[in-house]
């Protein structure tokens, strides 16, 4: 009871610290490619991940070797590449809205490649009082709506890829190798996918990394955001399963208004208030093991 505890705080820690990645990735890319962003924070976190640990870590199955190359690919290269891209065609309103469906393409994938069970009924029930929750939270203005058929489909990928990337990393978890080193030997392969597409960019202006307001979020996204979360959600996701862990997805949308509110000021309405306590709800019912 008491490591299934820690690890649904886990979770929650780790959806609470990614919530807060946009601002810190949108001032950041006003100086650099999302792909030259992306590589740069996950080499870093690359490379804080073999201080911690630092032992190689040797794989001699071409087939376990093939699925750390998919988890990097998902997890890393496209599904950051989706959502950086999403931003740019479509209001992130949306894309937040979009991709905090993740768990329920996760619990398909779980049970088309995992071979588990459909979740519960409970877990739907949740799923539908969550998202209406999120549209609440995510569109204050319903008069100001906007569709972008290519940013919301890009963001549509997202959620698929971040699905893959979970199944990959549940059956990674069965080689029971260390978390750091699975967690490190994926973003060497994530790195290794972006250097074509940060090469193609051109090359990186260094001075900004004299600016201190830039270099600590590189610093944040690349040793917080990334090498520490990344394992953090790997421990959760090996403990609880990955539709369990999934569903703290729902969460992002009600962190990232209440820290506008604390820091940035902006007011929190009735019916904001009802989209919270709707997500809330659709999360504590879709970890209920009591309905159905």
């Amino acid at each position: 009871m008491n490591k299934n505890i820690i690890c649904h705080l886990l979770a929650f820690f780790t959806v609470f610290v990614w919530s807060t990645t946009f601002v810190s990735s949108k001032i950041i890319l006003q100086y650099m490619t999302p792909a030259q962003l992306v590589i740069i924070r996950f080499f870093l976190g690359y490379i804080a991940l073999w201080v911690f640990k630092p032992k190689p870590l040797i794989i001699n199955n071409i087939k376990k070797e093939i699925y750390f190359i998919l988890a990097g690919l998902f997890g890393v290269t496209l599904y950051f590449l989706f959502e950086n891209i999403a931003l740019l065609y479509t209001m992130a309103s949306n894309v937040g809205i979009i991709v905090s469906v993740v768990p329920f393409f996760v619990a398909i994938c779980s049970v088309i490649f995992l071979k588990e069970p459909l979740p519960k009924i409970s877990f739907f029930i949740g799923f539908v009082l969550a998202m209406i929750g999120i549209c609440i939270i995510g569109i204050k203005d319903f008069t100001s709506v906007h569709f972008s058929p290519l940013g919301d489909f890009l963001a549509l990928m997202a959620t698929v890829v971040w699905a893959f990337y979970s199944v990959t990393l549940k059956k990674i978890s069965t080689f029971n190798y260390n978390i750091l080193q699975t967690t490190r030997r994926i973003f060497m392969y994530g790195v290794i996918f972006l250097i074509p597409i940060a090469l193609h960019n051109g090359p990186l202006d260094l001075s900004v990394f004299t600016n201190i307001k830039i270099l600590g979020n590189i610093l944040f996204l690349s040793f917080l955001a990334s090498a520490t979360c990344y394992t953090t959600w790997s421990i959760a996701q090996e403990k609880l399963g990955v539709v369990k862990t999934s569903v703290y997805i729902y969460l992002s949308p009600v962190i990232t208004t209440v820290a506008s509110a604390i820091v940035l000021k902006e007011n929190i309405t009735f019916m904001t208030i009802v989209g919270i306590c709707l997500t809330l709800g659709g999360l504590i019912l879709s970890q209920s093991k009591k309905l159905g």
